[in-house]
């Protein structure tokens, strides 16, 4: 019987008990160790993704996919969205399988069964949607999941305020993520992976949500990564950010490897036409636009969220014929502004008119209706229902209108044809 195998990594040993992974893991964790005794020679590659191909019904999603990861590096993988990025971290973090193709940590090969694996092996990701219980304190969501481990709250945030002194996170280990930025509710995402001895940390997109303020914090704390012997993967579209971080990047197009460059002697054109397969151009000429009369018409809008007023005393006039932006990092009234125009969040004051109409008592239906539509910003939690098929969800908000269903009966034809 297998008791256990020590796995070298830099920053000390790491024992794998059998209740962490399957026995079949602990032999394999074992033949890597004695290839390391055997062979004595450091390995230049931390992972090795080689020839990974992953297909969805009607999609190939990575297309024999090479991604080989420097140890001490920070190695930017590029790509538009649905480019199949995060598809090819999936499977290298155990949410995926891949169709074929092999990968390597440390010169061993491994199979990536789930991600206890490849926590096991030093490989933690950073998800972009935060994966923490906001009623619960920054230990409590810190050591959640560990196995075969007493909860000994004293001892973890012993361990979490060295972890935190170490690599200048500087969290407060009793805090409740409710209570605290963004900003911070990341670097528990990070103390996270560093509590469990993670010496790959992939950054899934993580300046999404993030104030510029903030993101300088994260580069220092990638550098700060870097110099205790981590390795770095940032999954990213924004050229300024691999610029300013990152040692290579390897660049993916509609599901494609375009190729590995080294970050220092490659121009944010080079690399964003790589993205794109076409010239991109950074500056764009613009018409002045026609515009007509008010359609949307808010006035001194206040919209409550959770905790405070996310939304105070806001106006905003949208004209025919004109895209408005709208600016500002993620949190700032944005979504408040989305749900009230929308009818999913009640207004405390203002106005909204639509064509010169007060909508502010319409149903959600009644505002469809008259005109207005919603992209969500998540489409999968708040815009489509994934095991629907894409006709079903085509016909989600009047599948009870006809000629889609009659007397509550679904007509199957009539909903094919409308979404062909």
């Amino acid at each position: 019987m297998v008791l256990g195998c020590a796995i070298w990594l830099s920053g000390g040993t790491k024992i794998i008990q059998p209740n962490h992974a399957q026995d079949t893991f602990i032999q394999l964790s074992c033949g890597f160790l004695q290839s390391l005794i055997s062979g004595g020679i450091p390995m230049e590659f931390i992972v090795e993704m080689l020839n990974i191909r992953k297909e969805f019904p009607g999609v190939v999603a990575n297309d024999d996919i090479t991604l080989q990861v420097k140890k001490g590096e920070i190695h930017a993988l590029l790509g538009e969205n649905g480019a199949g990025k995060s598809t090819l971290m999936s499977i290298l973090f155990g949410l995926y399988q891949p169709d074929s193709g092999m990968i390597k940590v440390r010169g061993q090969e491994v199979r990536m069964t789930d991600p206890n694996v490849a926590n096991a092996l030093g490989i933690g990701m950073v998800h972009q949607h935060f994966q923490l219980i906001h009623n619960f304190t920054v230990t409590e969501n810190i050591i959640l999941g560990l196995r075969g481990e007493k909860a000994d709250i004293t001892k973890a945030t012993k361990r979490i305020r060295e972890l935190s002194e170490q690599y200048g996170l500087y969290i407060e280990p009793n805090a409740k993520i409710e209570n605290i930025s963004v900003g911070m509710q990341q670097r528990v995402e990070i103390m996270k992976m560093l509590y469990r001895d993670a010496e790959l940390l992939i950054f899934d997109e993580p300046t999404a949500v993030l104030t510029p303020q903030e993101i300088q914090d994260l580069i220092t704390t990638m550098r700060n990564l870097i110099k205790e012997g981590k390795s770095l993967i940032l999954i990213t579209h924004k050229l300024k950010e691999i610029k300013a971080v990152a040692d290579r990047c390897t660049i993916i197009r509609r599901g494609k490897k375009m190729g590995t460059v080294n970050v220092a002697d490659t121009t944010e054109q080079e690399m964003a036409d790589m993205m794109v397969g076409r010239q991109v151009l950074f500056t764009v000429e613009k018409k002045p636009t026609t515009v007509g009369e008010v359609i949307l018409d808010i006035e001194n809008l206040s919209v409550k969220n959770q905790k405070a007023m996310g939304l105070q005393n806001f106006s905003l006039q949208i004209r025919a014929g004109e895209i408005v932006g709208l600016a500002g990092v993620d949190g700032n009234g944005q979504a408040e502004l989305v749900e009230a125009i929308s009818g999913l969040a009640k207004t405390e004051s203002g106005k909204i008119r639509l064509k010169g109409k007060d909508i502010a008592g319409l149903s959600i239906r009644e505002r469809m209706k008259s005109g207005i539509a919603l992209i969500p910003e998540d489409r999968q939690k708040h815009g489509l229902i994934m095991e629907f098929s894409l006709e079903d969800n085509f016909v989600l908000k009047k599948y009870n209108m006809s000629p889609f269903s009659k007397r509550g009966i679904l007509n199957r034809e009539a909903i094919s044809s409308h979404a062909n």
